[in-house]
C-alpha cells in the first residue's frame, strides 16, 4: 500500500478488515480452533501491529478485540496475550517488508498437505499460475517460538507474495488486508486443485503441468487485474455484513 493509502486507512477501518478476515475465514474453513493468525500493520509512528488476542475463535473475533503489538513483543494496547509462535512469524514479515502491511497465515487441510510434498505447488491450473514463481519456501523448525528463525523466514519470503512453510502451513502478504486474503484464498484453492488431482491420478492417469512459459505468461496476466482484489473484497464485505455483522463491534 503506498505511504498515502495507508495513513488513510485509519485504526478503526484496519480493525474493521482484520475482524473480517477472521470472520471470512471461519465461514471457509480455514480456521484451526485457537491457533493460526492475521495481522496488519498501523500506520504512524512507530512498528506496531495489529494481532488476535490468543484464546477467540476466529467466528469470535471483532473489531474491539484485536490487540496491538510492536515489534519487540509488548503490548501496546490491550489486555490479553496472543500467541508467541505468531508473533515470530508476523514480526518477522513485517520487519522485513515495507510493502506487506497485511500478513495472513493459515494451517488448511489443503495448505498442509502441499507444504509436505517435495516438489511443493505445482503448476497444475490457471489458478496454480498465478504464483510461478512466486512463493518462497522456509523449512520446518518447530513451532516458530525461537525468535532467530526470523531472520530465515524473512529470507525464505524474499519479495514473495507468498510463503509455504514446510510441514506447517501457508503464508499470504500484501499491502491490503483486501491482497493478503485474495491472495491466501487463491493460493489455498491452487492447494486443493493439486490435493484433489492427486487422488484422480491413479483412476484418471498421470497429471499434467503448465509448460513453464505459459504459466509466465499467465502470471503477468495476472498481475495486470490485481486491483481487481479489491472488489472481491467488498463483495465478501457485503455477504459479511449480510450473515455475521457482528465482527464490526
Amino acid at each position: 500500500m503506498p505511504a498515502a493509502t495507508l495513513r488513510a486507512a485509519d485504526e478503526k477501518t484496519l480493525r474493521r478488515d482484520l475482524a473480517a478476515a477472521y470472520r471470512l475465514a471461519a465461514r471457509f474453513g480455514w480456521d484451526d480452533t485457537l491457533y493460526t493468525h492475521f495481522s496488519v500493520r498501523l500506520p504512524g509512528a512507530g512498528e506496531r501491529f495489529l494481532l488476535n488476542p490468543f484464546g477467540l475463535m476466529f467466528n469470535e473475533v471483532c473489531a474491539s478485540d484485536l490487540i496491538v503489538v510492536d515489534l519487540e513483543g509488548h503490548i501496546v494496547n490491550g489486555d490479553a496475550r496472543y500467541n508467541p509462535a505468531g508473533f515470530t512469524i508476523h514480526s518477522a514479515v513485517h520487519m522485513a517488508r515495507d510493502d506487506a502491511h497485511c500478513v495472513i497465515h493459515t494451517h488448511t487441510l489443503a495448505g498442509m498437505a502441499v507444504a509436505a510434498c517435495e516438489q511443493g505447488l505445482l503448476q497444475l491450473n490457471q489458478i496454480s499460475a498465478e504464483f510461478y514463481q512466486s512463493v518462497g519456501y522456509h523449512p520446518y523448525e518447530g513451532v516458530a517460538f525461537n525468535h532467530e528463525e526470523r531472520a530465515r523466514i524473512q529470507a525464505a519470503l524474499g519479495d514473495h507474495m507468498a510463503l509455504i512453510l514446510r510441514h506447517h502451513g501457508l503464508l499470504s502478504v500484501g499491502p491490503t488486508v483486501a491482497d493478503a486474503f485474495c491472495i491466501m484464498f487463491y493460493l489455498n484453492r491452487a492447494c486443493e486443485i493439486q490435493l484433489a488431482a492427486a487422488q484422480l491420478a491413479g483412476l484418471a492417469g498421470p497429471v499434467t503441468r503448465i509448460a513453464p512459459a505459459v504459466s509466465a505468461h499467465a502470471r503477468q496476466q495476472f498481475r495486470r487485474v490485481e486491483h481487481e482484489r479489491a472488489l472481491v473484497w467488498a463483495a465478501w464485505l457485503r455477504e459479511l455484513d449480510r450473515v455475521d455483522p457482528g465482527y464490526q463491534r
